[in-house]
């Protein structure tokens, strides 16, 4: 698993999402709430949690992982209601989807630096 990649993909998602909005897309936002749906949390749930989790950065980034699909999963949520104002609000500077993009990828930063040691 590159972390460095996952950080990225995840940033991706307000491209996605703001993409989303921008064409009036249905998303399967059930699917995006989960946190074991992409590569990052399915490398989470299985080979990372028996490698790594007794390591301190493992639970932390495990749960601002969840935290950050829950949020995407309700701005996809509000765009699936056609929402779209109020789905672009979600995403923007000091909402909770925004923290918690910058909370995730402050744990996976933290995580590869304890893995690399």
């Amino acid at each position: 698993m590159n972390l460095d990649t996952a950080i990225g993909k995840h940033a991706e998602w307000k491209v996605k999402l703001r993409s989303a909005i921008a064409r009036q897309e249905t998303l399967d936002a059930e699917s995006i709430a989960k946190d074991n749906c992409c590569e990052l949390g399915k490398w989470l749930h299985s080979e990372a949690k028996e490698k790594y989790a007794a390591m301190h950065s493992y639970s932390p980034c495990v749960e601002t992982h969840a935290a950050f699909h829950l949020e995407a999963g309700k701005v996809a949520a509000m765009i699936n209601a056609r929402k779209y104002s109020e789905a672009e609000a979600m995403l923007g500077s000091g909402s909770a989807y925004s923290k918690a993009s910058t909370a995730v990828a402050s744990a996976i930063m933290r995580l590869t630096k304890e893995v690399k040691r």
